[in-house]
Formats: structure tokens, sequence, C-alpha cells
């Protein structure tokens, strides 16, 4: 089935191989959309490090791949803190391949995990401002367009477990992501005349690039003896006994873009084995 045939769809967060972004753009290209790449290009700070980013190179190999499997695909360097570079990147899907009809708000900072303790203002505001507010400013400037022209749109945004649940060293992080829970809810009420649904995703562990950092991370927090150990030890709590992949949550994506899920808004649906019950 190619349920987005005609559609234009923005992933942001989506330059890097091997990460979520680059799952759902992939899937919604599938699915017979033209798709914007967008990732923020290069290191910018010491919040933004090359490791843990897209970069310009890459982005446009994602879009070129899209490209050579016969959809239409752009790269667009765009920092989600930035509210002008965010609008800016809507106007692009816009002008040129004709309409936005798909925002996804995946861009997000997920490897600033400390103690509380050790937390500092600094890094509590950094992973707000790309988390929360980047979303925001995702939801508006795609709700301008999407409201102007008049044919409804579909916003979804990359939550997590962590936006139903509490982690212990991600209190910014999960802060971020039971924001986003209320952010779409008030969204959905006001763009649902419009046609335009609002919706998160809340998908599990998935052991992307980010991920993998986690899981060195993580394991030592819990005490596990191995990364291989903390793996383990997370499956067989998980019904399903494993943790999420990429084209788990870009399956839910694409399902929430098309028109079966056009009565489906204001929702945070759980992708996580069984794992995240509520």
């Amino acid at each position: 089935m190619r349920r987005l045939e005609g559609k234009t769809a923005v992933v942001t967060g989506s330059g890097r191989r091997g990460g979520l972004g680059e799952a759902i753009a992939l899937r919604l290209a599938e699915e017979g959309a033209a798709v914007v790449i967008s990732d923020i290009g290069a290191s910018r700070d010491a919040a933004t490090p090359a490791s843990m980013i897209g970069g310009a190179e890459e982005m446009k190999a994602i879009a070129a791949e899209i490209t050579a499997k016969g959809a239409r695909s752009s790269a667009f360097v765009c920092d989600v803190r930035d509210f002008e570079a965010v609008k800016a990147l809507a106007a692009h899907a816009q002008e040129v391949h004709g309409s936005l009809d798909i925002w996804v708000n995946n861009a997000g900072i997920g490897y600033i995990m400390k103690p509380l303790l050790e937390v500092t203002p600094d890094d509590f505001r950094t992973v707000i401002n790309v988390n929360l507010t980047g979303a925001f400013f995702g939801i508006r400037a795609a709700a301008e367009i999407m409201t102007a022209q008049g044919r409804g749109g579909r916003i979804i945004s990359i939550a997590s477990q962590a936006a139903k649940s509490g982690f212990p060293h991600a209190q910014a992080y999960t802060a971020s992501k039971h924001g986003l829970v209320g952010l779409t809810r008030s969204a959905a009420i006001e763009l649902g005349p419009h046609g335009i649904t609002v919706n998160n995703v809340c998908p599990n562990h998935v052991t992307t690039g980010l991920g993998a950092w986690q899981n060195e991370y993580f394991y030592k927090v819990v005490g596990a003896e191995s990364v291989e150990a903390y793996l383990k030890q997370m499956a067989d709590r998980i019904p399903l006994r494993r943790p999420g992949l990429p084209e788990d949550t870009a399956n839910a994506v694409a399902f929430l873009a098309s028109d079966e899920a056009k009565y489906i808004t204001a929702e945070s649906l759980n992708v996580s084995g069984g794992e995240e019950p509520h």
C-alpha cells in the first residue's frame, strides 16, 4: 500500500544513519510521501557533539537513497531550537514539494544523563529546549501552513516510554517527554477543527546510535555485569521479550500519518512490547 501518495512529510532529527528519524523517513517514503530530511547538520556547541547529531553530508546521503528508490526527497539543515529556522524548514517543504501534510517531531537529546545532584541549570534547559520547546516550534510552524492549506494534516511527536514513567539520571529528559503529552493534548483540541490530528508515539528502548550510548551508560547505573546482561534484563521484563526496533516506531508513525488514523488525535501511543501499559 502507498497510503501517503501525494503527501509531503518533514522528519526532524532524521539525518543520522541508524536512527529513529532515518527509519521513519524511509517508512514514510515507502508509503509514497515526499520526505524532507532535516537535522542540525553540524555541531554548534557542547550540547550538540558531532557524534550525536546528523551531519550535512549524512543528511544528503539519506535523501539521495530515498530518491534512488523512486520517492521525492530533499535535505534541509535546521536547529529546532531556533523558531525562524523551523519556520524556514516548513516553508521549504511547501515550496519544494508543493505542500506540507505530515510533520514528525523526532529531534531530541537523550544523551545528557546525570545523577540529579549533578544536573546543572544549563543541562536542564538544553534538553527542554530541544525536546519540548523544539517540538512546540514544529507544531506551531506546521500548523500555520496546514491551516492555510485547508486540507488537514498530521503532526506526530516522538515522545518515549519516559513520557509515562520516571527514570533515574533522566530528569530533564523525562520532564520534556511528559511535557509533550500535555502539549499534544492541548494542540489537538485547537487544531482538530482544521482536520489536523496531533499525536505522540512512545517507544521503549531502541538500540540506535543513541541507544547504544545509553546501553553503555545505564548498564553501570543499574549494576549489570555488562551491556549484554543489561539488555537481557530489559528483554526479560518486556512481555514480547525484546527491546524495540526502529521499524516498530516507524510503522506506528506511518499508521498515524495515514487516513486510517484520521479519527485518532491527542493520543500518546505506546510502542513498547507491553512494557509500558498505560
